[in-house]
């Protein structure tokens, strides 16, 4: 009987802590039932659309301009470049899921840390579907939350325009990636911005209209 109860407390103090870890994250929304088990991002969705905008990239206290493009090659992979404003590439990728390959990637960003890094914010901020297993909202913002392995996602939308604000990545105990959204509809994002909460790591992106 004593063996039984190990377990039991253990797996009762585990939820526990998923609860009050979601909560703390979400303590100034509702929790409501989930009614929608599927969200998509919209933003880098169609394949027909090469993605153009002037980035500007911080890593380390090295800073880095120029164009990034970014295309949806098939299904599940998308190609990423960085070029300076005179063509020169930075790094070439090509982002499927947790697989990278690399093309090409000069010296100074060629480091295992920063490449993997890297690697991960253009996969989630590239990733169009994900699964919800919460659902939370104030007066003007809805929140999906979507488990992303031991992590999750916290994705808000404004309730009025149904746009994408922002997606908050973050671990059962806090905050680590925020990815920052202005559009001017619910297509196309003009304005999107990456900040990490304890890496030295900052990523902004302003589209390039025609």
């Amino acid at each position: 009987m004593q063996k039984l109860k190990i377990p039991f407390l253990v797996i009762s103090f585990v939820s526990l802590f998923l609860v009050s870890c979601a909560s703390k994250a979400m303590k100034e929304y509702t929790e409501l039932p989930v009614t929608q088990t599927n969200f998509s991002i919209p933003y880098f969705a169609d394949a027909g659309v090469d993605y153009v905008y002037k980035a500007h990239i911080t890593v380390f206290g090295k800073e880095f301009g120029g164009i990034f493009i970014t295309k949806k090659i098939n299904d599940t992979t998308h190609r990423v470049v960085f070029t300076t404003e005179f063509g020169n590439t930075l790094f070439d990728f090509e982002i499927c899921g947790d697989q990278l390959k690399v093309n090409s990637i000069v010296e100074e960003l060629n480091r295992g840390i920063i490449k993997k890094t890297l690697q991960h914010d253009f996969a989630l901020l590239l990733k169009k579907d994900f699964t919800i297993e919460g659902q939370y909202e104030n007066d003007t913002i809805a929140v999906y939350k979507s488990r992303d392995k031991k992590r999750f996602n916290f994705i808000f939308v404004s309730k009025k325009e149904n746009k994408v604000l922002k997606m908050n990545h973050s671990s059962r105990l806090k905050e680590k990636i925020t990815v920052e959204y202005l559009s001017e509809n619910n297509t196309l994002a003009t304005k999107i911005n990456i900040t990490h909460k304890n890496f030295p790591l900052r990523i902004e992106l302003d589209f390039i209209n025609d």
